[in-house]
């Protein structure tokens, strides 16, 4: 045989082995792999099988679930630790997240997807090995390297090397039988007998019985009970919300732009989907995030902000912390996500004007000035009056300051440096009221309700625990013109607010 066509054999036989080697090596680190992230309000270990389902283990205390045929590959949801006061909370916790899934569902196909593309790169790197050893050895060594397999050192090698998997795989060592193979899966419908009424798509959701759990039958049900309320509820209002127009819910003209103020959701998720659904009827596109989002600013809590975030991912998004999202988990999650995280610095708002914020400063942090500790809530404002002001004497009037609480705009709209403040906090809606300054200037306040329903820092519930509001906010020409409030109440029911037009002077 010629060198040429030698040289194309060994070349095939090389790119097929390496290709071969990567893609074994990536198969077994991906379905080896495991990533811990923030799921349901749990640390969770998720992990990639090729069995089609996916399995959720919850615990010792509680039934592990079983979803089949999700798709191509299937996922193993261990979860960790979290913070609840009792059982019956969690249960509870769980169904009201079932009730809109598609935040968490969307964050673990994200985390498996990661998982396969980091297996893949790290086979490449082994595939690529045996061409590195190849051309690094040269024509020479290499005859010596083969030549020398057939002496006795050289079979002891080639054995050895061999061997090397195998004593890393370790296929002879098992595990102990464990009580989850003690147990069986049965559908909820079996669970619960032909005497309740499961809706439709529970039914074949797989439980494992057991005798560990064969007492939670109890806490499933309930949880289904309230997915089932949760659920409709919360659909019935998104669905209906496209009527909200008949009801007096303003549209804007070509001209106008339109923001969709959220305030105080304290973990609400159900009203995501609801604010997001009001906002397409209004011709929103833009929402701005006037903080406590959360009830303690603990990442336990990011399920409530892969919510929100699913909800509005691609509309132009603004936030601010409020005084319970303690700490700066809060913000920096939703910065990771794309959100635009008000800092006390003026930025450049969608509707042609500009937006000033900052964090509440009983909470997060205070924006530029965290390297000032002990601020009070009174030099916050001045803080933020300053950048205001400054702004309109550069020529670019803050047209909106967005905070958690209203208040902290005060100073700015005293001193005629501001269009607009929005904010929340106070659960209860006020405004809009007209701010003269001293030069003759006039600017306007504007406080939203809990968009949650929210009863004090709670707002977790089959419907929300009060009223919950959202603010529709017009703007033309970059300055705001106008304001609307609507309201879902707990009976499902609509109150639409009047529009009310503002005109700020200058």
């Amino acid at each position: 045989m010629s060198s040429t066509p030698r040289r194309l054999l060994v070349g095939a036989v090389l790119l097929v082995g390496s290709v071969a080697l990567g893609l074994a090596v990536a198969v077994s680190l991906f379905l080896n792999s495991s990533r811990t992230v923030v799921l349901v309000g749990h640390d969770t270990v998720v992990r990639p099988t090729l069995a089609r389902d996916a399995v959720v283990e919850t615990g010792p205390l509680l039934p592990d679930l079983r979803f089949r045929d999700v798709g191509p590959l299937g996922v193993r949801l261990t979860l960790g630790k979290t913070e609840v006061g009792s059982i019956e909370e969690l249960v509870q916790r769980y169904a009201l997240i079932a009730g809109d899934p598609s935040a968490p569902i969307e964050k673990v196909e994200g985390v498996v997807l990661d998982m396969a593309l980091s297996a893949a790169l790290r086979g490449l790197g082994v595939g690529l090995l045996p061409v590195a050893v190849f051309l690094l050895l040269g024509r020479h060594r290499r005859g010596e390297l083969f030549r020398g397999l057939g002496t006795r050192q050289g079979l002891l090698a080639l054995v050895l090397l061999l061997t090397l998997p195998l004593l890393v795989w370790q296929p002879w060592e098992s595990d102990e039988a464990t009580q989850e193979d003690q147990g069986s899966w049965q559908t909820l419908a079996e669970l619960a007998g032909p005497d309740v009424e499961l809706p439709a798509e529970v039914r074949d959701i797989e439980v494992r019985s057991g005798p560990v759990t064969t007492q939670s039958k109890r806490l499933v049900l309930s949880a289904v009970d309230t997915y089932d309320k949760s659920k409709e509820f919360y659909s019935t209002a998104a669905e209906t919300a496209a009527d909200l127009p008949d009801l007096g819910l303003r549209t804007p003209e070509d001209d106008e732009t339109v923001a969709l103020l959220l305030s105080d959701r304290h973990d609400n998720i159900g009203m995501d989907r609801v604010a997001r659904a009001i906002g397409d009827a209004a011709g929103a596109s833009v929402v701005l995030d006037a903080g406590d989002d959360t009830s303690t600013g603990q990442p336990w809590e990011a399920f409530s902000l892969d919510s929100l975030q699913a909800a509005f991912d691609d509309w132009e998004r603004y936030g601010v912390a409020g005084n319970h999202d303690h700490g700066t988990f809060v913000s920096t999650y939703l910065a990771d996500l794309g959100w635009t995280m008000l800092d006390g610095e003026v930025v450049d708002a969608p509707w042609g004007g500009t937006l000033l914020g900052v964090d509440d400063p009983r909470s997060s942090g205070l924006g530029n000035w965290r390297d000032e500790s002990g601020l009070s809530f009174a030099e916050v404002g001045d803080r933020l009056a300053d950048g205001a002001c400054a702004a309109a004497e550069d020529g670019e009037r803050v047209s909106t300051i967005l905070v958690h609480d209203a208040n902290l705009g005060r100073e700015a709209l005293d001193r005629g440096c501001v269009d607009l403040v929005v904010g929340g906090h106070t659960h209860v809606q006020n405004g809009p009221d007209a701010v003269d300054a001293e030069d003759g200037a006039t600017g306007y306040t504007w406080t939203n309700g809990t968009t949650g329903g929210a009863a004090y820092a709670i707002a977790l519930g089959s419907k929300p625990r009060r009223d919950a509001e959202v603010s529709l906010i017009t703007y033309a020409d970059g300055r705001p013109v106008g304001l609307q409030w609507v309201r879902l109440r707990t009976n499902g029911s609509w109150q639409v607010g009047d529009w009310e037009p503002v005109t700020p002077a200058p």
